[in-house]
């Protein structure tokens, strides 16, 4: 039975991952180690569970309607070992986050350092992703997103600052040689330095002042993958290519030296912060336990 788990686990790293290089990345085993479990399933079986080619790994319908299976047995068995945890002194184990990458830049930062220092035994491990998944057949405990993009039977926790802005900024040099935009629709005759989600739609910049919304599609020379490059978008804007729309945390401290103007901040708009966020169908595992609890008390 010990066997079959572990060559049940071999099969959903590789799963997860797209391919037996990348499955034994992130599981710390062998390529043919997890090659040679998946293929004793398939015998046992008497099915192929995957499709193998020189380019990708991806599930038969078998391996498919497999994995939508036991992706939740196998979170069910975790969480009953996890229930010894109950009897130790500290929390211990290992809590797995799936966040985007302004939480990563602008909330976590801030939290990581003293929840780990308070929770020595805990390993925790921050995947950043833009798109929107299913956290639980992604193999994650929780997750960071805005109130709009939560999934539903999820119980939300603040987390982060509560009110934050989206801003717009260039160098002074660029508005010296362009000029300063008075309203949203001047955008249109600038160059504007884009972010493009991992679905490759590409959002627009909104703007709110006195009850009036505006949504503007500007061009420009430059998109960068919101989820892994957007400094390269901020370096830009310092370097005068264009002006850039973001996160106001994210561009302070270019803002307060200098190296970026305000653009239309009477315009700038508000929204809500983000939550952590998990399952309230399964028991809470004793790391994200105590990530929540320390969440709350701060």
């Amino acid at each position: 039975m010990a066997a079959d788990i572990q060559d049940l686990l071999a099969f959903v790293a590789v799963v997860k991952a797209g391919g037996f290089r990348e499955g034994a990345r992130a599981s710390g085993k062998s390529a043919s180690s997890l090659s040679d479990a998946v293929r004793r399933m398939e015998s046992r079986l008497g099915v192929r569970l995957l499709n193998r080619t020189t380019r990708s790994v991806v599930p038969t319908e078998a391996g498919a309607r497999l994995m939508e299976r036991i992706v939740p047995a196998l979170g069910e068995v975790e969480s009953a070992m996890d229930v010894v945890n109950d009897f130790r002194d500290r929390p211990s184990g290992t809590l797995k986050l799936n966040v985007p990458a302004s939480a990563a830049r602008l909330v976590l930062p801030a939290i990581i350092t003293p929840f780990l220092q308070a929770h020595p035994d805990i390993r925790l491990e921050v995947i950043v992703e833009e798109s929107f998944v299913d956290m639980l057949a992604a193999g994650c405990d929780a997750g960071i997103r805005y109130d709009d993009r939560l999934e539903q039977d999820m119980i939300a926790v603040p987390i982060g600052p509560r009110i934050q802005r989206f801003a717009t900024a260039a160098s002074p040099a660029y508005l010296d040689a362009r000029g300063r935009p008075k309203h949203p629709r001047d955008l249109l005759e600038h160059d504007c330095l884009r972010g493009k989600f991992p679905s490759g739609a590409i959002p627009l910049w909104e703007y709110e002042r006195d009850g009036e919304t505006l949504r503007v599609d500007p061009t420009g020379p430059l998109v960068v993958n919101i989820a892994g490059a957007v400094d390269l978008a901020v370096q830009a804007a310092i370097d005068g290519l264009g002006i850039v729309f973001l996160f106001e945390d994210w561009l302070r401290p270019h803002l307060e030296s200098g190296a970026l103007e305000p653009v239309l901040e009477p315009w700038w708009q508000s929204f809500s912060g983000p939550f952590l966020y998990y399952s309230g169908r399964r028991y809470l595992p004793s790391p994200l336990r105590a990530f929540v609890d320390f969440i709350k008390a701060r």
